[in-house]
């Protein structure tokens, strides 16, 4: 009678390896999926920086400064933007709205200001988008109250937000813009001129 350790061995073995197989196999997505589909610090600064090129000095303080007052995005918009402003101003600008979860989402986005405001800004823009819950909830009106004094190379950063969704925008760029201005941004899916 020959001893059936071997066999029951290397069945124990094969078990063994198939149940780390399928573990890891379930580990992996779930891995990847800690984050709920939100950006890391460190995902958006190096981002920024592809983005903003030798322009990104300054960015890791902003974007450091937005996460310890909002947490972790869940979208992020790259784009370019010009306005200009006496008194009351106008904004235009497009970029792509970037998400983990939903892909990535060409968009426009004007708005007028009014309030202690003048000059003029061509600048690329990041903005970071905090609690969308879709896509759809993009394209709505963002209000806000921005203060910001743009330097040449420098950062600005301000925070609009419709019902729950918060969008962070953060620029840079050319020109000097100095003031408190009160007005909101449009987010739309085609281009208009209409900042209304």
């Amino acid at each position: 009678m020959r001893p059936r350790f071997p066999h029951r061995f290397i069945g124990f073995c094969r078990l063994l390896s198939a149940l780390v197989f399928s573990s890891m196999m379930v580990a992996g997505p779930a891995a990847a999926q800690n984050n709920n589909g939100q950006y890391t610090m460190q995902e958006i600064i190096d981002t920024g920086h592809s983005f903003f090129g030798s322009a990104s000095g300054g960015l890791a303080k902003v974007v450091e400064s937005a996460f310890q007052k909002y947490g972790l995005p869940n979208g992020y918009i790259l784009g370019q933007e010009g306005g200009g402003a006496f008194i009351a101003g106008l904004t235009y600008g497009e970029g792509q709205l970037n998400t983990k979860n939903a892909g990535e989402h060409p968009l426009y986005w004007q708005g007028p200001s009014l309030g202690i405001d003048y000059g003029g800004q061509g600048s690329r823009v990041m903005m970071l988008v905090y609690d969308l819950p879709s896509i759809d909830g993009i394209y709505a009106r963002f209000g806000g109250v921005s203060g910001s004094a743009y330097v040449i190379a420098g950062f600005g950063m301000t925070v609009l937000k419709n019902n729950d969704v918060l969008v962070v925008p953060i620029r840079t760029g050319v020109g000097a813009r100095l003031g408190v201005n009160v007005g909101y941004l449009k987010i739309t899916q085609a281009p208009t001129w209409n900042p209304f």
